[in-house]
C-alpha cells in the first residue's frame, strides 16, 4: 500500500523528485567510472585509425613529391633543351638555304679524328659534301650518308680545310685543322696581309662546297717573324664543336629533300622541345626548314 501510495503522489504531485534528483547526482561518479573502459577504447580505436590514415597520407605525400621533383628535373632539361633548339633555329633566319635539323648521336673515339655521326641520312636527303652548323658557326660537312644517319666531318679535323676570308676586309685565306678541338691554323698568310687578333673568319665560297658568309673562327694569334714571308696565324672555331646536341645539315639552293615534310621554326623547336621532355631521339625534328626569302 505504501508503495502504492508513493507512486500515486509522485505522478500527481512530484514528491519523490528531490529523492531523485538527490540520487542522480550520487551516481554520477559511478556511472563515469564504469564508463571509463568504453571511452577507452573508444578513444584508443580513433587514435590508432588516426595515426594509421596520418602515416598512409604522409607516404601518399613523399610518392607526390617524389614524382614532382622527377618532373622538376624533367623541366629544367627541357627548358635548357627549349633555349638551346630557340638559338639552333635563330642561327638559320639569314640562310637562304633549306636546312635539317639533326641530332648528334655518337662521336668518333679516336682522338686523331675529329667526327660525328646524326641521326639523318639517304633516307632524308642527305648526300655527301652538305655543309653542317649549329647555332654559333661552321661545324664541318657530310663525308659518309648511310640510310639512317650521317658521317660529318668536323673542321677541327687536320684533313679539312675550308676557304675562309675575313668579315672585316674580304681578305681571302684557307682555315686547316690541327687535331685540337680550339686551334685551327691559317697557313702562308702573306707578312703584308692585313689579319688581326679578333677577326672573324668565314666562309668564301670559293670552291663551291661551302657558301658565303657562314661564321667559321675568330682569330686569336697573329705573329710576324721578319725573317718569314709569312704569319703564323691561329684561330678559335666559333661552332661549339663539343658541346653542340642539335646541327643543322644545310640544301644548297633552298631545294629541301622529297623525303622530308617542309616544316616551320615553330613546330620544329615545338616538336624538339617535346620530343627532349620524352628522352626521345628528338623526334620533332624531322622536318626540314624552309628559310628561303619570301
Amino acid at each position: 500500500m505504501l508503495a502504492l501510495a508513493l507512486i500515486a503522489g509522485d505522478i500527481h504531485f512530484g514528491i519523490l523528485q528531490p529523492v531523485r534528483t538527490a540520487l542522480s547526482y550520487a551516481s554520477q561518479p559511478v556511472l563515469w567510472l564504469a564508463d571509463i573502459p568504453a571511452r577507452l577504447k573508444a578513444n584508443g580505436q580513433r587514435l590508432t585509425r588516426s595515426r594509421a590514415d596520418l602515416m598512409e597520407e604522409n607516404d601518399a605525400l613523399k610518392i607526390e613529391a617524389l614524382v614532382l621533383r622527377a618532373r622538376l628535373q624533367t623541366m629544367a632539361s627541357v627548358v635548357a633543351e627549349n633555349a638551346r633548339l630557340r638559338e639552333l633555329l635563330r642561327s638559320s633566319a639569314p640562310i637562304e638555304e633549306s636546312v635539317l635539323v639533326s641530332e648528334i648521336t655518337a662521336i668518333s673515339p679516336d682522338p686523331r679524328r675529329h667526327t660525328v655521326w646524326v641521326n639523318r641520312g639517304s633516307d632524308d636527303g642527305v648526300v655527301v659534301g652538305q655543309p653542317v652548323i649549329d647555332a654559333h658557326g661552321l661545324m664541318g660537312q657530310v663525308i659518309e650518308v648511310l640510310p639512317s644517319r650521317s658521317h660529318i666531318l668536323l673542321v677541327t679535323d687536320p684533313s679539312h680545310a675550308v676557304p675562309v676570308r675575313v668579315a672585316r676586309n674580304g681578305v681571302r685565306a684557307i682555315t686547316e685543322g690541327t687535331g685540337l678541338a680550339d686551334v685551327m691554323d691559317l697557313p702562308h698568310v702573306a707578312a703584308t696581309v692585313d689579319i688581326q687578333e679578333g677577326d672573324v673568319l668565314e666562309t668564301s665560297g670559293l670552291g663551291g662546297r661551302f657558301p658565303p658568309g657562314y661564321p667559321v673562327a675568330k682569330v686569336t694569334r697573329v705573329e710576324h717573324d721578319p725573317g718569314k714571308p709569312f704569319l703564323v696565324v691561329r684561330a678559335q672555331p666559333l661552332a661549339w664543336l663539343d658541346r653542340s646536341r642539335y646541327v643543322l645539315i644545310v640544301f644548297r639552293g633552298g631545294i629541301a629533300p622529297e623525303a622530308a615534310p617542309v616544316a616551320d621554326a615553330g613546330a620544329v623547336e615545338a616538336a624538339g622541345v617535346e620530343a627532349a621532355a620524352q628522352g626521345d631521339e628528338a623526334a620533332g625534328t624531322d622536318g626540314v626548314i624552309d628559310r628561303a626569302p619570301d
